[in-house]
């Protein structure tokens, strides 16, 4: 058997198996997909000639990430795209709020609003590795620039709070804000989306949100190809039903399973293994609003009436921040919104690659209620045409996956929960379970790296680094900073 089995191949599980394989381990790693990658797949699901991504299509955290970052993405051929607009809030009336890179650009356009957005951001901005430090801990250590986490806090606590209008004066900014706000599919004002909103809305002013040339698949491929260099192997179409075959009857044996599943997976591989009480916390684990994604083939770039909205990477389709309120507490509550919040990627702004000449792939979700099984692609269409009148006429090929079928995909998504747990405050500082380790589990040598565990969801891998690190030190006695074997070169093998 081997040193160490991953069993899920997500951005976490890719990055634990390489960081295991760089410690000159033997690493397995299986996955119930015919595609290996997680949320970070791509295929044509529309039409033959058009890539589509699966999950994630823009990537804020792929450039800012320890993990990518010590792995360095760009040696191993993978080329990560930045718009000149990381993201753009179209409203009514031919008007938009753009997230230019150049945070100048952007308090330009904001009006009256803008030196409070320069107030808002600057001082993140200047110091964004100390966020990035703050924002993909593992919530356990002190953060290494004290003076950017109260700035960052303070910020966070505002805008999660009654105040969080106090800073404006007038609509755009305050949409623009609540557009980033709203990937965390919680109330806009609630602490968590005001805490994505401030690492994303930062990371636009810096490298930006990068779009892979060639689709978000190029990230687990690269992953693959070192681990497979390092002599690991991925199992594709093996899906897992009992962690019998892997854990060791002996507590002492040296191996470790590392398991990239969200708590309703672990309980159905293992709850016959897991303290009563334990399984009891885990089936407590709340799953959060949820993702109808609607695939667009299109013979041509979408109309925007808006100026500005054609050159952004990523556009969030709802209008004005009391609109993105409303459609937000009504997901909360179970109901479908009239008008939902919808996330746009444009990847042809900066990757031809995608389709045919002249065609064009168009990515979309809109949040739904967990669970739901509504095809809401016609709201969708008549969300884009409020913003991009004659964008119906382009459409080549629709795909829908619903978002009750989300997890018919990819088992983590379960309800079509993209973010592998609902982003409560609660669930933000205690994934999945109240435990001073959250990564390992109570069966020896059995540990959890998913977006279920700190620090949440996204392509950044830092989950299956912290992972990595308790079991290399746990089960095999190596004691060495997981991002520091990431770093090293390693010689290339015969």
């Amino acid at each position: 058997m081997a040193d160490v089995v991953v069993v899920g191949s997500g951005p976490n599980g890719l990055a634990a198996a390489v960081i295991m394989a760089r410690a000159g381990l033997g690493v397995e790693v299986y996955e119930a997909e015919a595609t290996a990658g997680g949320g970070a797949r791509t295929a044509e699901s529309t039409i033959p000639g058009y890539r589509h991504d699966v999950c994630a299509g823009a990537h804020p955290m792929a450039l800012a990430s320890p993990v990518f970052r010590a792995f360095d993405l760009t040696a191993h051929g993978v080329e990560l795209l930045a718009p000149e607009i990381s993201y753009a809030h179209p409203l009514d009336g031919g008007v938009a709020a753009l997230a230019w890179r150049d945070l100048d650009r952007t308090v330009e356009g904001l009006g009256r609003d803008g030196r409070a957005w320069r107030a808002m951001f600057e001082p993140l901005v200047r110091h964004w590795p100390d966020v990035v430090d703050i924002a993909m801990s593992d919530l356990r250590r002190v953060p290494s620039g004290p003076t950017t986490a109260i700035r960052f806090g303070l910020r966070v606590l505002e805008q999660g709070s009654p105040l969080w209008g106090v800073r404006f004066r007038e609509q755009l900014a305050p949409a623009l804000l609540t557009g980033v706000a709203a990937h965390a599919i919680v109330r806009p004002r609630a602490i968590t989306a005001a805490g994505a909103a401030m690492l994303l809305g930062t990371l636009a002013h810096t490298g930006g949100w990068v779009i892979p040339r060639g689709g978000s698949q190029v990230i687990p491929d690269a992953l693959i190809a070192e681990l497979e260099r390092l002599g690991g192997r991925v199992h594709t179409g093996c899906r897992v039903d009992s962690l019998d075959e892997f854990v060791p009857t002996r507590s002492d044996t040296p191996c470790a399973v590392l398991l990239d599943l969200a708590p309703a997976e672990l309980l159905r591989i293992a709850e016959y293994r897991l303290p009563v009480r334990y399984a009891d916390r885990l089936r407590r684990f709340r799953y959060g609003g949820a993702a109808c994604k609607v695939d667009f083939a299109l013979s041509g770039p979408v109309p925007w009436r808006a100026q500005g909205c054609a050159a952004a990477g990523t556009l969030h389709l709802i209008g004005t921040r009391t609109e993105a309120m409303v459609a937000e507490r009504v997901v909360a509550v179970g109901r479908h919104a009239e008008r939902p919040y919808v996330l746009a990627i444009q990847p042809g702004v900066v990757d031809p690659t995608r389709a045919p000449a002249g065609g064009h792939t168009f990515y979309t979700y809109a949040h739904v209620p967990n669970g739901s099984a509504r095809d809401v692609s016609a709201e969708v269409i008549t969300q884009i045409e409020r913003f991009a009148p004659g964008f119906a006429d382009l459409i080549v090929a629709v795909n829908v996956r619903t978002a009750a079928e989300m997890s018919t995909h990819n088992a983590n998504h379960v309800g079509g929960d993209i973010s592998a747990g609902a982003m409560n405050l609660r669930q933000f500082a205690f994934r999945p379970v109240a435990r001073w380790n959250p990564y390992a589990t109570p069966i020896p040598g059995v540990y959890l790296c998913s977006s279920a565990t700190p620090p949440g969801p996204g392509v950044h891998g830092m989950n299956g680094l912290y992972a990595a690190g308790h079991a290399l030190r746990d089960r095999f006695a190596i004691d060495i900073d997981p991002l520091e074997l990431l770093r090293r070169p390693i010689p290339r093998l015969p």
